[in-house]
This record gives structure tokens, C-alpha cells and sequence, in this order.
């Protein structure tokens, strides 16, 4: 079912306020090139997928997940503060390697370029 012009919106907003409010967090784990490559917020605002790549050493992006899912709820308080909503989804955040993806597919174009 396609999102309605508002709730992309929404979505695109909250994606803007997450990347800011992780930004400033302290979590040496979160510290770095971490990424949100995508937020997916149910229709009823109830709760939010956020997919989040880090670059780094193979399981960084793993921790980073770790500790950005037990501050959780600092980062929906934080959230609901900066847009000024009274009703923020709970976020779960999991890893994505989509850019990990790009690129090996780009080293794999790469190679065939040198092999012509």
C-alpha cells in the first residue's frame, strides 16, 4: 500500500530528527560513519523500523545496533521533542548492508573494466 504524501513526510522529518539526535549522542559505538539508510514508520504511528549501516570493522554496525536499541527510548523522547509530537513511535533499529553491497558491486564492476 503506498504512503500517503503526508506520511512520507512524516517519515522524511523523522529520519532528519533521528540522524541529528544520534549524532549527538556519546556511545563510542554510535560515534562515527553510522548511517540511517531508511525509516519505516507504521501507519498508526505505533512503531518504527530504523535501518542503520555503519562503516568500520565487520561487526561495528552490529554494535551500534545494540546501543542505539537500549537507548531507545532517549532517542524517542529526543524525537518527540524536536518535532513537537505528543505521540512517537517505538523504534527498533536493525542493520542494513546495503552499503557494504555497493560496494562489492562496484569493486566487481571495477575488476571487469580492468579485465578489458
Amino acid at each position: 500500500m503506498p504512503q500517503s504524501k503526508n506520511m512520507a513526510r512524516l517519515t522524511e522529518d523523522m529520519k532528519r530528527e533521528l540522524i541529528s539526535v544520534i549524532g549527538q549522542m556519546k556511545d563510542p559505538r554510535v560515534q562515527g560513519f553510522l548511517t540511517v539508510m531508511r525509516v519505516e514508520v507504521a501507519p498508526d504511528l505505533s512503531s518504527a523500523k530504523v535501518y542503520v549501516s555503519k562503516m568500520g570493522a565487520d561487526d561495528a554496525t552490529e554494535q551500534a545496533v545494540k546501543a542505539l536499541n537500549r537507548a531507545a527510548g532517549h532517542v524517542r523522547s529526543e524525537v518527540a521533542a524536536h518535532m513537537h509530537i505528543r505521540k512517537a513511535p517505538e523504534f527498533r533499529f536493525f542493520a542494513d548492508d546495503g552499503a557494504k553491497y555497493a560496494t562489492h558491486i562496484n569493486e566487481l564492476i571495477a575488476g571487469l573494466k580492468r579485465e578489458e
